[in-house]
């Protein structure tokens, strides 16, 4: 039984019902992408399926609109699976359960999907339909795009011949997304000297709490204290005034997340202690200072060590190992000239890790303009230079730079303005979209993304409003025949 089909428009809610029911979360969007093949043949339509399981799917403008310019209409076909503890579902079989509350439509129990499902409800309903005007139009929805963006690393750009493209990935209603950073992933490798532990020297653990961390690329603006970086600047404190062995370093879980956490476990001679104590006690009060506004809730704080230490780092990787949490680079590194308030590049000490014979510091490099993410990559190299450890950097991918000419953004400001009687709001984020990769692939595009409003995504009360998916869907049609 339907519970959207009293909805209009009939059809992208019609196809949008359709699509939860049939399972379609990350890495398994083989059923998925074989209906839409079906779809198209059905629709007499021109398909492609790639080897990944991406979709394009052709259709040529309408009357009128022979000769003007292909544009590309793109989303993604996986979903986050995400359900509550008493919760019985299987995401690789069993269709979602829809309900509508007010203004609302929500899966009961599950995320809903409509991050990115209704991309493809209004694209199916485009490429359906006999009487909607627009321009040539090619379907490029991708798979896992919530994983890694797969999909869009493994696409052949050659088989689109499109340099207009409409992402319909964002989920503010009135916001047009026009920028985001590319990035690359940076360790740097510490090679352990290690040394057996002085036995008249006593174990204790320094300890970074009560940070508030975040997204390294959404909250790297809050100014928020990195715990990695903090115990980089106690431990050189200490290295100056107090003798004492360090035995490991550990702070931070993932490279793209403003570490919150970081212990080091040192050896000092009892003697010491009341020195150690109050440098300590003198941090803690700095630190509250410095950050009484982004992390009022941190403390750094001393504690016996329970666990027997047996060895700890010679003098040497000691020393490397401080100056490396002090000299890679971190935080922000420029600001958009373009974009009010946009951070333009970045850098993330996330992790440091001891783990075997290695320290490991772990960055992530994020910038929308490509020379200055290489040129953090080359301080980071410089670093490595400096200190003779080993720096290995990957998972690099690319920017969407900000087109201060772009023609589809003008036509998108122009519509919104003529339909609802104010400006859309031009934003960027700091942080890797789809866009990055597509406009690579195509070798330059005119791109933009917009979207219905939906709320709570990637958790099991996403919702999606019923009146902004109507509002959105006039907007694109309305975008569609302006281009010409």
């Amino acid at each position: 039984m339907s519970v959207l089909s009293h909805l209009e428009p009939k059809e992208v809610f019609y196809y949008f019902e359709e699509i939860t029911k049939i399972p379609h979360g990350s890495g398994n969007e083989k059923a998925i992408s074989d209906w839409l093949v079906n779809f198209a043949k059905e629709h007499n339509l021109e398909v492609i399926q790639d080897k990944t399981n991406n979709i394009i799917i052709k259709k040529p403008g309408t009357k009128g609109y022979e000769n003007a310019p292909t544009v590309i209409l793109q989303g993604h076909m996986d979903m986050v699976c995400e359900k509550n503890k008493d919760t019985v579902h299987d995401f690789e079989k069993d269709p979602l359960k829809l309900r509508i509350e007010g203004d609302y439509i929500y899966a009961t129990g599950t995320t809903l999907g409509a991050d990115n499902g209704i991309a493809m409800a209004y694209a199916l309903a485009i490429l359906a339909s006999k009487d909607i005007p627009h321009p040539p139009l090619e379907v490029l929805l991708t798979v896992e795009e919530e994983t890694g963006m797969g999909g869009a690393m493994a696409l052949d750009g050659s088989l689109l011949k499109g340099r207009i493209l409409i992402n319909m990935d964002s989920e503010e209603e009135g916001k047009l997304l026009v920028s985001c950073a590319g990035g690359v992933r940076t360790r740097h490798i510490l090679n352990i000297d290690w040394i057996n532990a002085p036995q008249n020297l006593s174990p204790y653990v320094i300890s970074i709490r009560g940070l508030k961390g975040g997204h390294s690329g959404m909250e790297i603006d809050k100014g928020r204290g990195n715990s990695n970086k903090i115990m980089g600047r106690i431990l050189n404190d200490l290295l100056n005034n107090i003798e004492f062995e360090l035995a490991e370093i550990n702070g931070g879980s993932k490279m793209n997340a403003i570490p919150r956490e970081c212990d080091a476990v040192i050896l000092i001679d009892e003697k010491d202690i009341e020195k150690l104590e109050a440098k300590i006690k003198e941090w803690d009060a700095i630190l509250k200072n410095e950050l009484s506004a982004s992390d009022p809730s941190i403390s750094v704080s001393l504690n016996k060590y329970s666990a027997k230490v047996e060895k700890v780092f010679s003098k040497e990787t000691k020393e490397k190992a401080i100056a490396a949490l002090m000299l890679i680079p971190n935080g922000i590194k420029t600001m958009s000239m373009h974009i009010e308030g946009l951070v333009e590049s970045s850098t993330n000490l996330g992790v440091v890790a001891t783990e075997g014979n290695t320290v490991r510091f772990e960055s992530a490099v994020r910038s929308s303009v490509r020379s200055l993410k290489y040129a953090i990559l080359e301080e980071a190299k410089t670093v490595a230079k400096v200190l003779g450890i080993e720096l290995i950097a990957d998972s690099d991918y690319p920017e969407w730079q900000y087109n201060p000419n772009s023609k589809i953004r003008e036509i998108m400001i122009d519509v919104y303005k003529e339909m609802f009687g104010k400006e859309p709001e031009i934003y960027a984020i700091h942080a890797g979209v789809e866009c990055g990769l597509l406009g690579e692939k195509l070798g330059g595009a005119d791109m933009i993304s917009f979207g219905p409003n939906l709320y709570d995504v990637h958790t099991p009360e996403e919702h999606m409003s019923i009146s902004s998916v109507q509002r959105m869907w006039k907007y694109l049609l309305n975008v569609l025949s302006a281009i010409k």
